[in-house]
């Protein structure tokens, strides 16, 4: 799944963070790492565990210095594991999502959006749309706009 997730994550960071300066490029990188990893994994593993993402926020707020567009950039990443965890329901699997605290062994839990296959065709449309929409309020229709966004990753949500 590609687009359910990086819909998710555009429109929550749209509505909830509001900053005209947040590269979306890398939040997209982060909605999809929890399964890009744990897909070599051969099931869910440490990507789709709580402590995954707290991890990588750790990891940015440690070594990325306060102020920069460095870590600026860098935080989109482990916000965007957390809006996975959120949009894929790993929550659901207790032994994974709060591993080690759960027990230490994941017990060949798969990762949780290959169990729902039907579901995902679903989800995959309501991404589109949700894409869609991102695409129109931000008029990446103009070439400048979608120059602007490859360039620096930022979406300004227009008032219309």
């Amino acid at each position: 799944m590609l687009l359910w997730f990086i819909g998710t994550a555009f429109i929550s960071v749209l509505f909830v963070f509001r900053d005209d300066r947040f590269d979306y490029r890398v939040l997209a990188l982060g909605a999809l790492l929890p399964d890009l990893i744990d897909i070599f994994s051969g099931g869910a593993w440490v990507f789709h565990s709580v402590l995954g993402s707290v991890l990588a926020l750790a990891l940015v707020m440690a070594f990325a210095r306060r102020g920069t567009a460095a870590r600026r950039m860098s935080l989109a990443i482990p916000i965007g594991m957390f809006m996975h965890l959120v949009f894929d329901g790993a929550f659901n699997n207790t032994k994974v999502f709060w591993w080690p605290f759960a027990g230490l062994n994941f017990g060949g839990a798969s990762i949780p959006s290959f169990d729902r296959i039907w579901l995902n065709i679903i989800l995959e449309i309501a991404g589109a749309a949700m894409l869609a929409w991102v695409w129109r309020t931000n008029d990446l229709s103009s070439p400048r706009a979608r120059q602007e966004f490859v360039r620096t990753g930022r979406l300004v949500l227009e008032k219309k």
